[in-house]
């Protein structure tokens, strides 16, 4: 028997809906992520671009166009330009890191200068976070007049990862929610309580164990040791299925008894005994079993 199926109809409404608040809340705050996320990688092109042109400026060219930035990956950019250009690799190296500076995600990177005309990395480094971790060479070289394109990738980190983060994260929340409304109703003490006295409660009911009785509405049916078994069994796990080969196995066979009477006839019976209570019921599982079916 669940903590839902026991609650008033008005306090199982608002359970239902404090789940599904969280539920939607987590959903909407991983896909508003998604304008931050645009927002971020638009003003990473505007960087990019103003590096371009910073480029043709130290180059000495203030009339051409940097084109349009092209994003050929997740995480990696290329700057392409209207004519060919130089460039100091001092000041490519210093340019890239003051403007860099103002994306909060670029914090590794590493910047190729390709040859248009054969694709070939012509120059080359690369910026971490740990600037030990730094690779620049050939700082002091000026690099000869060509049609380059400048190639920026950034390690894989930052708003698509916080957002996975926030999903994944969310997800124990939600697990433990649906736990803690959700999990069986009488604890583990009441249980070994139960077992003790061999007493057990189900609405109306009262199953007496020991003394093999039923009480139902005050009026009490008695019930054979096979009954009694055979119920005890179900009482230990309300709503649960049983299955038919350990029902037969815990009343007959562990006593070393072999009946060729039919356990549905047990069942049967039990069903009847259980008729004042309609609430109780015991059902059949095509294929699998049992279960002592107890509604609200």
């Amino acid at each position: 028997m669940h903590l839902s199926r026991n609650l008033p109809s008005g306090k199982r409404k608002y359970l239902f809906a404090l789940i599904l608040l969280l539920f939607i809340s987590v959903i909407c705050a991983a896909f508003s992520m998604t304008g931050s996320d645009d927002f971020v990688i638009a003003r990473r092109e505007v960087l990019l671009r103003r590096i371009g042109d910073e480029l043709l400026l130290q180059s000495g060219d203030r009339t051409s166009r940097v084109l349009p930035v092209n994003k050929i990956a997740d995480n990696e950019y290329q700057v392409r330009f209207e004519n060919e250009l130089s460039f100091q690799p001092d000041s490519l190296v210093n340019t890239t890191l003051r403007l860099l500076a103002k994306d909060p995600l670029a914090r590794d990177y590493v910047v190729n200068v390709l040859n248009g005309g054969n694709s070939r990395i012509t120059y080359g480094y690369a910026i971490s976070q740990n600037t030990k971790d730094d690779i620049v060479p050939c700082r002091g070289r000026k690099q000869p007049r060509a049609s380059y394109i400048l190639d920026i990738k950034f390690k894989p980190t930052g708003i698509s990862i916080v957002k996975n983060g926030y999903l994944l994260g969310s997800l124990p929340l939600l697990a433990f929610v649906g736990f803690i409304f959700f999990m069986p109703i009488k604890p583990r003490r009441a249980i070994a309580n139960s077992q003790r006295t061999g007493e057990f409660s189900f609405g109306s009911v009262l199953f007496d164990a020991k003394g093999r009785q039923l009480i139902i509405n005050k009026k009490t049916i008695d019930l054979t040791g096979t009954e009694t078994r055979l119920l005890l069994i179900f009482a230990l796990s309300p709503n649960q299925i049983i299955e038919r080969s350990r029902l037969q196995k815990e009343i007959w066979e562990d006593e070393g008894i072999i009946v060729g009477r039919s356990l549905d006839m047990f069942i049967s019976k039990l069903r009847k005994k259980l008729e004042p209570a309609p609430n109780i019921n015991i059902v059949v599982i095509r294929g699998k079993g049992y279960k002592l079916k107890i509604s609200s």
